[in-house]
C-alpha cells in the first residue's frame, strides 16, 4: 500500500485517505488479514467527469483495495475509470479524460506492483 500511495503521488494525485480494515476489525475484537483501501485523485481529472455526470461523485475520488490472502499473497484491485464512466453514462462525453486517467492509474499500479 505504501508503494501505491507513493506511485499515485508521483503522478500528481493526492492521497485523501487510507482505510485499514484489519485495524478496524481488531478494534472490534475481530480478526482480518491485512486489508486496506487507498482513496486518491486529482480534481483536474475528476471534476470534468462529474460535470458530465454528477453521479460520478459516488465513485470518485478513485479507490484501490490492497489485501493479503490466506496464503500470504498480496493483491491489488481497483475499478477501471472507463467502467465507472459507463456506469454513470458518461463515457462518450469524457473519453479523452478517461483515457488519460486509465493510463495514469495503470502506470501507478505497475510501479507499485513491480
Amino acid at each position: 500500500m505504501a508503494r501505491l500511495a507513493a506511485a499515485v503521488t508521483d503522478r500528481g494525485m493526492t492521497v485523501l485517505a487510507r482505510i485499514d480494515h484489519a485495524a478496524a476489525a481488531g478494534k472490534a475484537g475481530m480478526e482480518l488479514r491485512p486489508t486496506e483501501v487507498l482513496i486518491f485523485g486529482n480534481p483536474k481529472a475528476g471534476t470534468p467527469l462529474m460535470q458530465v455526470a454528477q453521479t460520478m461523485g459516488i465513485d470518485l475520488p478513485l479507490k484501490a483495495l490492497v489485501w493479503q490472502d490466506d496464503n500470504g499473497k498480496t493483491w491489488l484491485a481497483y475499478n477501471d475509470p472507463k467502467w465507472l464512466a459507463r456506469r454513470h453514462h458518461a463515457d462518450a462525453d469524457a473519453d479523452p479524460i478517461l483515457g488519460a486517467m486509465t493510463a495514469v492509474l495503470a502506470a501507478a499500479v505497475e510501479q507499485a506492483t513491480a
